[in-house]
């Protein structure tokens, strides 16, 4: 029998501050994981993930690189529902932003931080491909 090969596209923000730390948002039940989200059909994936950012925490997208930095595949923790994560660097404004049902905090994590809290298995995928580059920069 064949594994499920479809995958829900998200976007997702690479926001790092000046010591190399990236940003992720805490969700009510406690998970964190970076800002972004799902990918909608015909949606361009630079408009898709300011809409995200915008609806989850009110930020100000500031600039967006015009490649992605990091793809990844995990599954969701919904067991059989696979995801396919596109990361993209980002820059705001500033880190004044609007609690929302998707985002109750934001704080930044350094990749051996990060496994310290209740993380999603796709932040867990990043971290296995963030940390070695990290590292090298």
């Amino acid at each position: 029998m064949n594994e499920p090969c479809f995958y829900r596209i998200s976007v997702k923000a690479l926001i790092l501050n000046e010591q190399g730390r990236f940003l992720m948002a805490r969700e009510p039940d406690g998970t964190w994981d970076l800002l972004g989200g799902g990918l909608d059909h015909q949606e361009d994936p630079i408009a898709a993930l300011k809409r995200e950012i915008t609806e989850e925490t009110g930020l100000v997208v500031t600039h967006v690189s015009s490649a992605p930095q990091y793809f990844v595949t995990a599954e969701r923790a919904e067991r059989g529902i696979f995801i396919a994560n596109v990361f993209y660097e980002v820059r705001v404004q500033d880190l004044s932003f609007t609690p929302s049902d998707e985002c109750e905090e934001l704080r930044f994590f350094t990749a051996h931080e990060a496994r310290g809290v209740k993380i999603l298995p796709n932040v867990a995928k990043f971290l296995e491909v963030y940390e070695p580059n990290a590292r090298q920069g």
